[in-house]
């Protein structure tokens, strides 16, 4: 092979050393960095770039690469520095954080294998469009501070008073000084228990006798009533999904426990919680 030649395959091989890895070479393996013989690779940049805000998500790529490479570099030269002389407490703590972690992770996979267009349309035909339907109440009320003065409302109103002009003369309920009272249209679970049950046991125009719930003393005048609508699937679709997560998570829960070995300590005084001297031992 001649000089020429050579130099040239020489020079082609630098140049192609010196190029960056093309994007689809890359793996979650590759390393971008080294430090103190500890690798910091691509997988590590796209997980903490997962986690930052939205307005570093949208840097240029490179000022972004840099960012990132940078900010693990010092974070591993900074881990470094106390590798093996974290006190109690850090070491604990350290042991806290990946447990909730961990926790945190299989949880996070109960939940996102618990949502499907299946399970969601069985519980929204069981909770909805199956179920009977339930009532809203269109209704007014009078709030007071006190029982007597519910009963002197009550009585003006059984004396022939209006409803709503004795509302607006007498609730302390803000909304209602200019509306008569007027609570418009509401459906089971809106209202306070109390006030639920009083409303349900009357019929359309009858008014209270005083009822006390947690704000005071009320007066109500029931309007209407009418029959339920349902919503629609995609009106309560995130409730619903929310529902059979909440529902995976509590039976992996209960799957997890029951299958685990546990043997709790008796006898420890829990007053020992307030020693925090024990993590400096």
């Amino acid at each position: 092979m001649s000089k020429m030649a050579k130099f040239c395959t020489s020079a082609a091989v630098a140049l192609a050393l010196a190029l960056p890895a093309a994007a689809a070479d890359v793996t979650a393996e590759t390393v971008v960095a080294t430090v103190n013989g500890k690798n910091i690779t691509m997988g590590d940049l796209l997980v903490v770039k997962e986690g930052l805000p939205a307005q570093y998500q949208q840097l240029p790529d490179d000022v972004l690469m840099n960012g990132l490479i940078e900010q693990l570099v010092q974070q591993t030269v900074l881990a470094d520095s106390v590798e093996g002389k974290l006190t109690k407490r850090e070491e604990i703590g350290l042991g806290a954080t990946e447990r909730a972690f961990l926790a945190g992770t299989a949880l996070e996979r109960v939940a996102a294998t618990a949502v499907t267009e299946e399970a969601v349309k069985a519980a929204y035909d069981e909770q909805y469009a199956k179920a009977e339907p339930g009532k809203e109440y269109h209704a007014r009320h009078i709030l007071v501070p006190t029982e007597d003065e519910a009963k002197a409302v009550e009585k003006a109103i059984a004396d022939g008073g209006d409803f709503a002009t004795v509302a607006n003369e007498k609730t302390q309920d803000p909304s209602g000084k200019t509306n008569g009272g007027d609570l418009g249209w509401f459906g089971a679970g809106m209202m306070v228990p109390e006030f639920e049950e009083a409303v349900s046991a009357l019929q359309p125009g009858q008014v209270s006798q005083p009822i006390q719930t947690q704000f005071g003393w009320h007066v109500i005048k029931l309007e209407e009533v009418r029959d339920a609508t349902a919503p629609t699937l995609d009106e309560v679709r995130p409730q619903i999904e929310t529902q059979l997560q909440q529902a995976a998570v509590q039976a992996e829960l209960a799957k997890a426990t029951e299958s685990a070995k546990i043997e709790r300590t008796e006898g420890i005084d829990p007053s020992v919680l307030h020693n925090q001297t024990l993590l400096n031992e």
